[in-house]
């Protein structure tokens, strides 16, 4: 070996073990970053530094070999065929990337925030890379978005720029109940729940909504109320909370909430009460 290979082999190793401690000192520094202000730009600009690291890191490799002009045409040929190619293929790669720098710098929504894609699907935003969005749904499965993709989307973030959210509720009672007594014992069961929040009347007083005789319906009463929840709060949560507190409020008061059903006659029985009521 002669010492010009083993300089050229010293140049690498020094090369990736220094890229290796400017990314160990980029991760250390975002780490403490995203403990005060865990926002989407923080962890998009830190994927970023990453690259941009391991791309110097690759330059400065080519470099020993001898200039990167000299290596840059030699892996191409000096052909615009292949530069196309590569081109045509890192396509989708660019737009990802700068789809990634747009949401980071807009900020359509924020990591925890609650969201609705335009195909149904809702979920928490976990995570971003140069790539792609993270997305946490309702049953624990991970969905992986393209930031193309997402930049491009009509989608419903429920905790943007706010810290309350809102669920409206409709409860059925039977005709006879005391529909006042009712109302007051829903609006109890609510302000119970440690999951429930006041919310600010346009007078700047803070209060529980009220419950509202809505309509009659064909075998019940309807009332209705608006639930304000903290943005953090899982809604599914929030709802099945609220659901099980009202449900057992109606009954510890002995208010009936109906349920439709049906009579089903077998033919055997139908011709028994027509000769019943022939006889």
């Amino acid at each position: 070996m002669t010492w010009k290979t083993a300089l050229i082999i010293v140049s690498i190793l020094g090369i990736l073990i220094g890229s290796w401690i400017l990314n160990k000192i980029n991760h250390l520094v975002f780490s403490k970053v995203k403990k005060k202000y865990n926002g989407l730009q923080f962890r998009f600009l830190e994927r970023v530094v990453s690259v941009l690291i391991a791309i110097l890191a690759v330059i400065l490799c080519f470099s020993v070999f001898g200039g990167v002009s000299r290596v840059w045409s030699t892996l191409l040929g000096g052909t615009a065929v292949i530069s196309a190619v590569l081109v045509f293929a890192a396509q989708d790669v660019i737009k990802d990337i700068l789809s990634g720098t747009m949401i980071s710098i807009y900020k359509p929504f924020e990591i925890g925030n609650r969201v609705e894609l335009e195909n149904g699907i809702v979920g928490i935003i976990k995570d971003i890379t140069m790539r792609h969005v993270v997305l946490l749904t309702m049953d624990t499965q991970v969905v992986i978005i393209p930031n193309s993709k997402l930049n491009g989307m009509c989608l419903k973030n429920f905790s943007y720029l706010t810290e309350t959210r809102s669920a409206m509720f409709n409860f059925h009672v039977a005709y006879k109940t005391d529909v006042e007594l009712a109302m007051k014992v829903i609006r109890e069961a609510i302000i119970e729940s440690e999951l429930s929040i006041p919310c600010t009347r346009p007078d700047g007083i803070k209060e529980y909504p009220q419950v509202y005789f809505m309509a009659f319906e064909d075998s019940s009463l309807r009332l209705s109320t608006t639930v304000y929840y903290a943005a953090k709060t899982r809604s599914e949560v929030l709802i099945s909370d609220i659901n099980l507190r009202v449900n057992e409020a109606l009954k510890a008061h002995g208010i009936e909430i109906p349920y439709g059903y049906l009579n089903v006659l077998l033919q055997d029985q139908k011709a028994e009460q027509e000769r019943l009521k022939i006889s």
